[in-house]
């Protein structure tokens, strides 16, 4: 495995899953009891934008660097809020001050919680399984482990809390990656069918893309939903042309407010014609699948 999301932190895939990932942590947090987020493949935590990785391919200034300290849609404040929130407190300083680190998504869930809420962070790499122990050493709340994400997808639900959000986010390094997902996922569900997940992947491989979906259709999983965000033209070939989460379980009118999200990042995020957002219903309450809009 050689991937290292150091060369990719604070990318345009980065803002809209960790803007996502914020705004359904607050929803979460709209009741008093506790819950727990699980990261299955999370990462060390905390990225620096000035170290080589990130200068030498300069990917987070298309992203996170398109909206920090620059002008937005008063539409998109609120909903950003959380997120921006926490990459200001990642860099310890307010928005007006240079953006030198971007926070993974690990270090925005617990930047987001509450005393009583828990997060179960899982890492392969060993070195960046080590990088994410070191980062949340001492802290009680947080649980990081070693292990292969996959495995982890299936043996840490249901949490004892009984409420939560598993984050599903690999690197898309392996051939078959979407079958597993989409195989791994349909196992957790069968265990912890009223969890909250979010399953993130690129818009690349459009075949792969639409086989999962079918995929999902057929599975029968109820409550599911999926958002994207492309920078260009969909169409476009061999391209990493956007991202996309499948959210199962979404918060009640979580799509009113994904489209809202995406369809003001859209024109912000644009690298070239075609830039455009996608909210898709393939599950309702009973399973199947329709469009939303």
């Amino acid at each position: 495995m050689n991937y290292h999301h150091a060369f990719h932190a604070g990318n345009f895939a980065d803002v809209v899953k960790h803007a996502v990932l914020a705004l359904l942590i607050e929803r979460l947090k709209a009741k008093d009891t506790a819950f727990r987020v699980i990261d299955t493949h999370a990462g060390v935590g905390m990225y620096d934008l000035t170290a080589d990785e990130a200068t030498r391919t300069g990917e987070w200034q298309q992203g996170i660097g398109r909206l920090w300290n620059q002008p937005r849609p008063q539409a998109l404040e609120a909903l950003l809020a959380p997120y921006l929130a926490a990459v200001a407190a990642a860099n310890g300083a307010p928005e007006a001050a240079p953006l030198t680190r971007y926070p993974g998504s690990p270090w925005i869930a617990r930047h987001l919680f509450r005393r009583q809420d828990r997060l179960t962070a899982v890492e392969l790499h060993p070195e960046d399984a080590a990088a994410l122990e070191h980062q949340f050493a001492g802290d009680v709340q947080v649980r990081t482990i070693a292990l292969d994400g996959w495995l982890a997808l299936g043996a840490f639900v249901p949490p004892k809390e009984r409420r939560g959000l598993v984050l599903v986010d690999p690197p898309f390094e392996d051939r078959g990656e979407f079958t597993t997902m989409l195989e791994r996922f349909v196992e957790a569900h069968r265990k912890w069918p009223t969890g909250i997940y979010a399953l993130w992947y690129p818009v690349k491989d459009l075949a792969a893309v639409d086989a999962f979906r079918v995929g999902l259709t057929k599975s029968g999983v109820p409550r599911l939903l999926r958002a994207e965000l492309a920078i260009r033209s969909r169409e476009a070939a061999g391209t990493f042309n956007g991202t996309g989460l499948v959210i199962c379980n979404p918060p009640w009118q979580f799509a009113e407010t994904l489209s809202a999200l995406l369809s003001g990042l859209a024109p912000l995020l644009a690298q070239a014609d075609g830039a455009a957002s996608l909210i898709d219903e393939i599950a309702g309450e009973q399973g199947g699948g329709r469009n939303h809009s």
